[in-house]
């Protein structure tokens, strides 16, 4: 194919990966990649390599489905241990950094008795020094934060650790990805680059513009043995051409889980982008990444979990985006780093981090950060927002996993914003414990009844009743379910009509429907016109 131009393939993976474990925003920021590092992935090949067989026999049963289990059929010990010498050796200093994380909790819980805290930064472990800050809350509990942006300009933020695995898929099944490591393959073709790397821009670029194959390769670094299988990803065949949406109205369209396209002939907004990004036949009507428009104004992420912060989607997409607006952050606090500098860091260089009832308006529109409660297990995470979306006085809230722990809030929001058109609400009502994104961060260990009692839980029906009586919307649509086969990998879901999150998203749409609300559970695809209303007459004052 030399000095023929070709398109990528549309079903070519681009899959992150960070010492080749499934990358997720937690492997970015070096104090979480670290904790992460010995707190989940070399617990998870200990225990492998200690009995892989029951390893193989948890995959096979559905009730472990998300559980620290490598999916590799009980095989390739050598190549694990392998994988686990490699961490500790190009990984040694954030080993070392994460057992040091542990010493100033621990330094912190034994020593800090309300008095003043100067004379313990000489207790500070050596390579914490000039990267914490140490406080009190209210209560004298001590704790510290990291100075984050100087954290990323040590020696322990490591982008050697990422690359890309490149690869053909023509279906859904993957093992649960947080669990297994990618392993080396035959058909998978890894690029040891960073994810701020140009290369990856100008690879997504060509699934609609042809380019070079040399050039390609050549700025991707392809050579030997890689060349042949890196040929087998492009087609001289050119994809449908995408046809920007021009009409007067405003299009929704429904991507699967969190995932809406909202479109004008003016403006596209993008919220939470999860999607089946590959071109192949399926079972499930969806929309994929051939439907999205060669331009997106504003990508808009809801919050720091891995099934809204998909790296898989987000980075095949930055050369499309012109503002990427996150939840406002700066806490430094282990548990909820920066979203913004962590984006910054992987080479989005147009991150805006929206505040809370921060309206950031553009034309006949505006999107407003709205306050997001529950789902985050009781943690004082502030890196979550909701959004109000409104273009020529139509109004779409987005309330992601929301979960309604106080009404009067929301009540607040309500004399602000008033009525809205369409309420988006994700109803995973029963939701993860704790330990499951955040255990390995935690130096203490909760019981297993604190853990099973403070979930990673959206809406119930009870909970999206108040929300819908106090928003008054025309339409509800439930949405952020992780029901679509292409996100089971990532979230681990798999419903049946018994399961409580259906029941309760039933339960939620039969009401809105018997007060003569459009209620729908979304699944798979969905499309919908709205008119723009009439915008009231400013008097003058």
């Amino acid at each position: 194919m030399s000095g023929i131009k070709v398109y990528l393939k549309p079903n070519v993976v681009f899959e992150p990966l960070y010492d080749r474990w499934y990358a997720w925003s937690h492997l970015i920021f070096p104090a979480t990649a670290a904790m992460n590092t010995i707190g989940r992935h070399l617990v998870i090949i200990d225990s492998y390599l200690a009995a892989p067989v029951i390893h193989a026999e948890a995959v096979r049963n559905p009730k472990m489905k998300g559980g620290p289990f490598m999916d590799l059929g009980g095989g390739r010990v050598e190549e694990v241990k392998a994988l686990k010498e490699k961490i500790l050796t190009t990984q040694a200093h954030l080993v070392r950094f994460a057992k040091a994380i542990k010493e100033l909790d621990l330094m912190l819980a034994t020593e800090a008795k309300g008095f003043g805290l100067e004379e313990l930064y000489q207790k500070v472990p050596e390579m914490l020094k000039g990267y914490v800050e140490l406080f009190y809350d209210r209560n004298n509990n001590a704790d510290f934060r990291f100075f984050e942006s100087l954290l990323y300009q040590s020696e322990y933020y490591n982008d050697s650790a990422q690359s890309i695995a490149l690869w053909i898929t023509d279906n859904d099944h993957r093992p649960f990805c947080l669990s297994t490591p990618r392993l080396d393959e035959p058909h998978v073709l890894h690029l040891e680059i960073p994810f701020n790397h140009p290369g990856i821009d100008e690879l997504a670029r060509m699934k609609r513009v042809p380019q070079d194959l040399s050039y390609i390769s050549k700025l991707l670094g392809i050579a030997g043995s890689e060349a042949s299988l890196f040929e087998t990803f492009f087609t001289t065949t050119p994809p449908p051409v995408y046809k920007k949406y021009t009409g007067d109205k405003i299009r929704m369209r429904y991507f699967g889980h969190a995932c809406i396209l909202i479109e004008t002939k003016d403006v596209t907004i993008l919220v939470d982008p999860l999607i089946s990004y590959y071109g192949y036949e399926s079972d499930v009507a969806h929309f994929s990444d051939a439907d999205l428009p060669d331009t997106i104004d504003y990508v808009l992420i809801t919050h720091n979990h891995q099934d809204h912060v998909l790296f898989e989607t987000l980075l095949p997409l930055r050369h499309k985006v012109k503002k990427l607006i996150v939840p406002r952050s700066s806490t430094g606090q282990l548990e909820d780093h920066n979203l913004a500098l962590m984006f910054k860091q992987i080479g989005f260089n147009n991150v805006i981090a929206i505040d809370e009832m921060e309206t950031i308006e553009f034309g006949d529109s505006s999107i407003t950060g709205i306050p997001f409660t529950g789902e985050h297990s009781d943690l004082n995470i502030l890196t979550k927002s909701c959004y109000l979306v409104e273009i020529s006085g139509f109004k779409l809230l987005f309330l992601a996993d929301s979960r309604i722990l106080e009404s009067a809030l929301y009540k607040h929001i309500h004399r602000k914003i008033g009525d809205v058109d369409v309420l988006f609400l994700g109803m995973e009502c029963d939701g993860a414990p704790l330990t499951w994104i955040y255990g390995p961060l935690m130096t203490k260990k909760p019981t297993r009844e604190q853990d099973a009692s403070r979930r990673l839980a959206g809406s119930d029906c009870a909970k999206g009743k108040t929300l819908v009586d106090i928003f008054n919307p025309r339409e509800l649509y439930v949405y952020a379910m992780g029901m679509e086969p292409w996100l089971e990998f990532i979230s681990s879901i798999k419903y049946t009509d018994e399961s409580n999150p259906i029941i309760q998203s039933n339960k939620l749409i039969q009401l809105s429907k018997d007060k003569g609300i459009i209620a729908e559970r979304l699944y798979g695809e969905k499309e919908l016109l709205y008119e723009k209303k009439e915008e009231p007459v400013k008097e003058l004052s």
